[in-house]
């Protein structure tokens, strides 16, 4: 994944921000909306482009664009900086494999605590019965 490619590819929009803020919200833009066609990208291989659209596929649109925003400050850039931040964190977990299950057997010890445990549960629920005469 080449960083510098991907940011190029990408398409930044301001907009305008909802939400508390008064007369400032109202006439300045500065939500920030990353727009970013997977298809057509040339930093991805076919299988990470593959991988990243079965991880992010309720982020995409019909059009196969990634849709990304940032309004949580109430400046444009640091909306923008948090956004790409946020944005390669995004795609990086969506690429990275997860890791083989090795398959072990329980050990020894482990079997007899579960059987101590289910026998001391039994015993428990046998002594809230009513005795028998």
């Amino acid at each position: 994944m080449d960083k510098k490619i991907l940011l190029e590819e990408c398409d930044f929009k301001a907009v305008r921000s909802s939400g508390p803020g008064g007369q400032h919200v109202n006439k300045t833009s500065t939500k920030v909306v990353l727009s970013w066609n997977l298809p057509d990208s040339a930093a991805l291989s076919e299988d990470e482009k593959q991988r990243v659209h079965l991880k992010l596929s309720n982020r995409i649109t019909k059009d196969e664009n990634l849709v990304v925003s940032n309004d949580h400050s109430r400046s444009q850039l640091k909306n923008k900086e948090a956004l790409v931040k946020n944005f390669l964190l995004m795609l990086e977990k969506a690429l990275k494999r997860p890791k083989q299950r090795k398959k072990t057997r329980p050990t020894r010890n482990s079997k007899l605590r579960r059987l101590e445990s289910k026998k001391r549960n039994s015993q428990k629920k046998a002594d809230r019965r009513n005795p028998d005469f």
